[in-house]
């Protein structure tokens, strides 16, 4: 007949109860950690292209309202609307290209306060106090005209001009000659953009000389445009701009109010030092 097993020894049965007690169980004490060793230092596979370190934040254009910060030394282009000598007969109606397809007049007259005092001259001097301001900061300034005593030049000269003088930024003087009722200031920008200086830096350059002029205590236009804003596709200089430019209007010459102010000496060297703050 078979034989049953036999029993186990006692020494047996004693090594399996000490090594069941050895064994980690409720209320044991942990274990004790590994030593530390040296920390392992990452891997790359042989071929794997290594990320590029993250370039550093770039500052928006404008990094404090109301400015449009420019390298030390950079050009800007101050360009006075019209001219002393536009007028019937100057050859300022030759259609020129608009930027957009079409075409538009070489230049005009411009507007004038109800009294005969003339954009022209008011642009001029404008642009003058302003690039003296520009000039004593050390900013190289390039004017799209040499006096106030010439015929144009035709806007899509004056379109061109920034790229030509290697300019950082373009402001258009100007001031309007709407109705009597309305007031302020207004600053066009080309819209929709055309070029890649249209698309965003224009619109920031805008925006910080509309905040610059209401920093300077002037009223956004109540006749036009939005808070100070003009989007516009029809103003051939800005279209065929390829560096960031704006037109301001500085006033309404037909209001008896902004009229005062572009006739008086302080109004418009508070002008100037307000588009002077747009770079400051």
């Amino acid at each position: 007949m078979p034989t049953l097993p036999r029993p186990p020894r006692p020494f047996l049965v004693a090594v399996l109860v000490a090594l069941l007690c050895s064994c980690a169980g409720p209320g044991s004490a942990p274990a004790a950690a590994p030593a530390p060793g040296p920390p392992s230092t990452p891997t790359v596979a042989p071929g794997t292209p290594v990320p590029p370190e993250p370039s550093p934040a770039v500052p928006t254009a404008s990094a404090r309202p109301g400015t449009f910060p420019l390298p030390p030394g950079a050009t800007v282009v101050i360009d006075p609307g019209h001219n002393g000598r536009n007028g019937p007969g100057s050859g300022i109606d030759h259609p020129v290209p608009d930027g957009r397809g079409g075409t538009k007049p070489c230049n005009t007259t411009g507007a004038s306060t109800a009294d005969g005092y003339p954009e022209h001259a008011f642009t001029w001097a404008v642009s003058g106090l302003l690039a003296d301001r520009l000039r004593a900061r050390g900013y190289r300034v390039v004017l799209t005209r040499d006096s106030d005593d010439g015929v144009g030049p035709c806007v899509d000269v004056r379109g061109a001009a920034g790229a030509r003088a290697g300019a950082a930024a373009v402001i258009s003087v100007h001031a309007d000659g709407g109705a009597t009722s309305g007031h302020g200031f207004h600053v066009l920008y080309s819209s929709p953009p055309l070029n890649p200086a249209q698309r965003g830096p224009a619109r920031t350059l805008a925006d910080a000389a509309v905040a610059s002029m209401r920093g300077a205590g002037f009223t956004p236009a109540t006749y036009i445009g939005r808070g100070g804003l003009d989007a516009r596709d029809d103003i051939a200089g800005l279209n065929l701009a390829t560096v960031p430019s704006v037109l301001v209007e500085c006033a309404n010459l037909r209001n008896p109010a902004d009229a005062a102010l572009v006739r008086s000496p302080q109004g418009r060297q508070r002008l100037a030092d307000a588009l002077a703050a747009v770079f400051a």
